[in-house]
């Protein structure tokens, strides 16, 4: 059960990265790494845990700034 969360971690990942970057690869990119920050939890690997930990917050932050700089652009 816990490496089919790995397995799909993987895999939204492996598909995010075909996105061409902007909101919607964030924002799956992010989903992949919650996936992988359970996984890393569920096998008590902090090494897994805290890359996705980061990777998430920097998805975080990107998401925030692309949803500003989008409302920015719609208030013109």
């Amino acid at each position: 059960m816990i490496d089919i969360i790995g397995y799909i971690a993987s895999i939204v990942v492996a598909i995010s990265i075909t996105i061409k970057g902007g909101l919607y690869f964030r924002i799956l990119n992010m989903a992949g790494s919650i996936c992988f920050l359970v996984y890393g939890f569920l096998i008590n690997s902090l090494p897994v845990m805290l890359i996705n930990i980061y990777g998430t917050g920097i998805n975080i932050f990107y998401i925030i700034k692309e949803v500003k700089n989008r409302r920015k652009v719609n208030e013109k």
